[in-house]
């Protein structure tokens, strides 16, 4: 049994999200609370692209059984396993859907620089969210996880099923190999 979850008195834990006793709060309380977290949850998990997609689903997910989590103590624990496992259907459906492909024109971006900063900015988002895509399941998961959503190693590794320190370790492979990565991308760039 997760630790977001336990049976019994529903009694929640101070700074979890949950309420004392038996009674929720709104639902739109706990999107206001933990909505940002989550969002960067999914964009890590599925790219910018997608996240907001991802970040829907999740609570329209959560929403359907809201009304019977009176015993979860972890609200923001429970939300990343449901964006988590979301993640994972997104994943699987892309993969059997072909991409299209769009042709790339050659003519200027515009003038300003505005726009230029703005194009500028995407493409260095693009680049990590790339690099990001390029680690493995399990170090890209506790990146996300710890450094994007901010949650403690204790919940990474509750998440990833490993230990603690297997979670600090995946981590922390995981911002070295982001570091060589983006190092490398810079060096071409120049």
């Amino acid at each position: 049994m997760s630790a977001a979850v336990k049976t019994g008195s529903g009694a929640g834990s101070a700074g979890s999200g949950a309420p004392a006793g038996d009674s929720l709060p709104p639902f739109e309380s706990i999107v206001a609370t933990h909505g940002a977290t989550i969002l960067r949850v999914c964009r890590g998990l599925v790219g910018p692209h997608n996240a907001d997609d991802v970040w829907q689903e999740t609570f329209l997910a959560a929403l359907r059984v809201y009304p019977s989590t009176a015993g979860v103590l972890n609200r923001e624990a429970w939300l990343v396993t449901i964006a988590r496992n979301k993640a994972v259907d997104h994943h699987r459906r892309t993969a059997r859907v072909p991409e299209p492909v769009e042709s790339v024109g050659d003519g200027p971006l515009g003038v300003g620089d505005a726009v230029v900063r703005s194009v500028e900015a995407a493409e260095e988002a693009e680049l990590v969210w790339t690099a990001l895509a390029l680690l493995p399941p399990t170090q890209r998961e506790a990146v996300v996880y710890h450094h994007l959503a901010g949650l403690r190693y204790a919940a990474v590794a509750e998440l990833l099923g490993n230990s603690e320190a297997a979670a600090r370790r995946a981590a922390a492979d995981g911002m070295k190999s982001l570091r060589a990565h983006l190092g490398q991308n810079r060096k071409e760039d120049s």
